[in-house]
């Protein structure tokens, strides 16, 4: 597939719905049997949500993506590292990521594993810059 300048509202509106729908039933079954249940659940859980949100919009542009930092770019590395880089943050000589600028703060070389919150908040970052630079 050629790469992507633009998704429609209903794209967007559909990932939200499947995030929201993730994380509603994550947080469902944490609370019927308790957060020791599922410990060490959590984190691979989460990793493999920021894979999915990543591919709902893996043909985008870097043209329209950009390479500032923003949200896009720290999915974008966050799924690199966990597919590419044992599960640790790479460096980019492409983006210019400043951890202090970033949804979660991570730094090169940190070990990925989000919580519910962390994927939550980078989701919700994530998905306002596609709908800024691409809806």
């Amino acid at each position: 597939m050629l790469g992507r300048n633009s998704y429609t509202q209903d794209e967007l509106d559909t990932c939200r719905a499947a995030v929201k729908g993730q994380l509603e039933a994550y947080r469902r079954l944490t609370a019927a049997v308790g957060p020791e249940a599922v410990d060490g659940f959590e984190a691979p859980f989460c990793n493999n949500l920021v894979l999915a949100l990543d591919r709902y919009f893996v043909h985008r542009v870097r043209a329209v993506s950009g390479k500032d930092g923003n949200p896009l770019n720290e999915v974008e590395l966050i799924a690199d590292g966990l597919m590419l880089h044992d599960g640790t943050l790479p460096a980019s000589t492409v983006i210019k990521y400043a951890p202090d600028r970033s949804v979660l703060g991570l730094e090169a070389g940190d070990r990925i594993a989000l919580t519910a919150d962390d994927f939550e908040r980078l989701s919700a970052a994530f998905l306002a810059e596609i709908e800024k630079r691409f809806v």
